[in-house]
This record gives structure tokens, sequence and C-alpha cells, in this order.
């Protein structure tokens, strides 16, 4: 990858292949810190001596809803402050994003984003240094 950064606009459809997500749309938001996937159904145990997650992504009224069981290690967990203000507690995996035909390692925490218009928010941890932002633009990684 050359040392120029690609621009993405505020809307991006993306792939995330370790998840069997293939372009769905996801909100580029550069007030968030950290990205975070809708998922349901997430439920943390201990596997021998190892944290892990299970969850299934998106829900029944998704159009790309595939009622797959996933079961990851679990990365990290940390506190987020959610766009209502609250603070919670969230588990993040790490998988990979595909942007512009570019695999990247990317950070999202679980939570139920079924209030949100999109799926998927991709925060300024992920963007810095990868990428600019243009906002008045949609799906320049196609």
């Amino acid at each position: 990858m050359s040392n120029e950064l690609n621009t993405i606009g505020r809307i991006e459809r993306v792939h995330l292949p370790d998840l069997d997500l293939s372009n769905i749309e996801a909100k580029i938001d550069t007030g968030a810190y950290s990205s975070s996937l809708h998922c349901h159904h997430i439920e943390q145990y201990i596997k021998n001596g190892k944290e892990y997650v299970r969850f299934n992504l998106l829900d029944p009224e998704h159009p790309d809803y595939n009622d797959k069981l996933f079961d990851l290690n679990v990365f990290d967990k940390r506190d987020v402050k959610s766009s209502n203000g609250l603070s919670e507690t969230r588990i993040f995996i790490q998988t990979h994003i595909i942007l512009f035909g570019d695999t990247f390692k990317i950070e999202l925490s679980l939570t139920d984003r079924s209030e949100m218009k999109y799926p998927l928010l991709i925060g300024r941890k992920f963007i810095s240094n990868k990428f600019l932002v243009d906002v008045s633009k949609k799906n320049l990684s196609r």
C-alpha cells in the first residue's frame, strides 16, 4: 500500500470475510473512537481458562441475517460511551475488514445496534492513518 491515503465517504460498503459478511453498509464516524458491530444473543464464557464470546450477527429483520452462531476469542473488554452518553462494558473481537481491495485488522465491539440505521460503525481508531473522510460522499471504496 502506498503512503497516499484513500478517501472514504460517510457510508461505505465493506466486507468482513471472517464473519461471512459481504457488501455490508458501514457508517464512518469520526466522532466515535472505537468500531462496533450489531449482534444479538451475546454470551461470554470461559473454556480451557480462556475467555470466549458466542453471538449471532445482525438480527432476523436485517436482509443479510443468516442465523449463524459465531464462537470467537474475546480480544478485549473495555468501557465504551455510547451515543446516548452512557458508559457500558463491551466485548471486543478482532477480525478482518476489506476496503479498496485491501485487508486490514479491525477491533469491533459487539453491541445491539438494532435502533441504528447501519449495522456497522467504523470509528476513528481504525480510520486514523489509513483513510481521509469526505462526509459529502458515499461508497467511494467500491
